[in-house]
């Protein structure tokens, strides 16, 4: 197959997993804490990804384990506990719509810390992406009273880890295999999501009926919804570019949207005219 159709064929697979994260992370949220929930999210993909990769984190050279950790760190550890916090709020749609900033988190990483340049009309996409963004939840708090619309500053901060997580990959990285990369992301953090699960009640609670329904959600998240597209958008990044792989956000709203319909979730309409905002935003900061 050729590397465009492929290219374009793993962003389609990984808008369609990544969207399902999200109501995934809902239901897991009935019977987990968002403290128990993050680390079993890590820990079922750490499990899945050592029993295939552990062999290839041999090819991992000693000075990229630094750059291993820096990336578990920021692609997984940090936003995994985030997003599971900010969904105890706000919706799942709207954080799926928020996620959407990462091109353009990217486009002000990259410009900011390693040097990639701008143009005009990016920077017009980054203005309009904030306007989005803000009519979005200033909206939201206005007409869900009930939702605790300072959370989105958690995905915000998520989203502005996944950039990060981004360029550090494309800078340093991109000459590992995917599979490699995934594998030692996870090794490093199993021991700390270990810790982080022990110290919630978990052991006491793990027998209730609730929290092992929830735990089938999170297993499914952490397998298909974080080991395996880790490794898909790793590969995406080598063969393409931060900018065109993070673009995979523009369509995860839309596939996180329908699970939030089908969960009785719905966006006011000025919600709506925001997140066709910030859509714009994004895609005038990816154009070259």
């Amino acid at each position: 197959m050729q590397t465009n159709t492929l290219k374009w064929l793993f962003l389609t697979v990984l808008a369609l997993i990544w969207g399902s994260s999200f109501i995934l992370i809902k239901k897991g949220l009935v019977g987990l804490s968002p403290m128990q929930l993050g680390s079993l999210r890590i820990i079922f993909s750490a499990i899945f990804l050592i029993i295939i990769g552990f062999k290839s984190i041999t090819e991992i050279k000693q000075h990229q384990w630094k750059y291993i950790a820096l990336t578990s760190l920021f692609g997984t550890f940090i936003p995994a506990f985030l997003f599971a916090i900010a969904q105890t709020q706000i919706s799942s749609s709207v954080s799926s719509i928020l996620n959407s900033l990462t091109p353009l988190n990217t486009l002000i990483i990259g410009g900011l810390a390693f040097g990639l340049s701008f143009k005009r009309t990016q920077v017009f996409g980054v203005i309009i992406g904030l306007i989005g963004t803000l009519l979005l939840i200033v909206n939201g708090a206005m007409n869900h009273p009930n939702q605790n619309y300072w959370y989105t500053v958690l995905v915000l901060i998520a989203s502005i880890c996944y950039a990060t997580n981004v360029n550090l990959l494309k800078k340093h990285l991109s000459d590992v295999k995917p599979l490699s990369i995934s594998t030692g992301n996870f090794l490093v953090m199993l021991l700390p999501a270990l810790i982080v699960l022990f110290s919630t009640d978990f052991l006491s609670v793990v027998e209730n009926a609730e929290v092992q329904n929830s735990m089938i959600y999170i297993i499914i998240l952490g397998v298909v919804g974080t080991g395996i597209a880790n490794i898909i958008f790793f590969k995406l990044i080598q063969m393409s570019s931060p900018v065109f792989a993070t673009s995979v956000t523009y369509l995860i709203p839309v596939v996180a949207f329908f699970w939030g319909l089908l969960d009785n979730e719905m966006l006011t309409p000025i919600q709506f005219i925001g997140a066709f905002i910030i859509l714009i935003g994004v895609y005038l900061s990816s154009k070259k």
